[in-house]
């Protein structure tokens, strides 16, 4: 195997730590793998959505990051249902976007808002 150093901060670590407790991985690097690997099959089955859909994006991100949601969303009205937006203790926001459109637009959506400085994002598809 291939060694990757990663910074993580220390929040972040601890929860790594966490789990590997309660799951009972050998190890932090276990429950990375474990992971990416997820992360990788969700990527999978995203990039294999066609056609029209209806989806909902969850984000949470902290309130300095704002200006980028609000630029990449305009970008994406025409799938954009309904967005709502409320503010969360720690300077953080939570984003809710109800979509609708083709699959690829959707998925585009979704790649662009991981690529920004979110705490959490999850696309769900229907």
């Amino acid at each position: 195997m291939v060694v990757v150093s990663v910074s993580i901060g220390e929040k972040l670590l601890e929860e790594i730590d966490r789990i590997r407790d309660d799951m009972g991985f050998s190890g932090r690097s276990d429950v990375i793998r474990t992971a990416a690997r997820m992360f990788i099959d969700e990527k999978k089955n995203l990039d294999e959505l066609s056609g029209d859909i209806n989806a909902v994006i969850f984000l949470i991100h902290h309130k300095r990051v704002e200006d980028r949601v609000n630029n990449i969303k305009h970008d994406y009205e025409d799938i954009i249902n309904t967005q709502v937006h409320s503010h969360l203790r720690d300077g953080n926001c939570l984003e809710i976007f109800i979509l609708e459109g083709d699959a690829e637009r959707i998925t585009e959506l979704s790649d662009r808002f991981h690529g920004c400085g979110m705490k959490h994002i999850k696309l769900i598809t229907v």
